[in-house]
């Protein structure tokens, strides 16, 4: 059974920091692109960054210089590094595992930027 369970969200003022983690069980963790998106209301779900098996990264330009997406293959983990917050940012982030066979979703985590 595929889990993804994200943890680290919170309430932080703008300017603020804070890292978002993702354990993940089930899956090939070392061959498996991951993915952080995020879901603001009223809003369709985003890429925020993603990151391949080759530790090949990419971001959105919004949150480009700001945010860092790392993965440790050996706990099977994934993280995201958010610094220089706004409230723009505020949204619920999901973890994502794009596997061959199918996309798998953690339950998210609410990151909320006060102004």
């Amino acid at each position: 059974q595929v889990q993804l369970v994200e943890s680290g969200g919170g309430l932080v003022q703008g300017g603020g920091s804070l890292r978002l983690s993702c354990t993940t069980s089930g899956i090939i963790f070392r061959r498996v692109t991951m993915g952080w998106y995020r879901q603001a209301p009223g809003k369709q779900r985003e890429l925020v960054a993603s990151i391949t098996s080759g530790s090949s990264t990419n971001y959105a330009d919004s949150v480009k210089g700001r945010f860092t997406i790392s993965r440790d293959n050996a706990k099977n983990t994934v993280d995201l590094q958010m610094n220089s917050l706004k409230p723009e940012d505020t949204a619920v982030y999901y973890c994502n595992a794009a596997t061959i066979v199918n996309n798998y979703w953690g339950q998210g985590t609410q990151v909320t930027v006060s102004s």
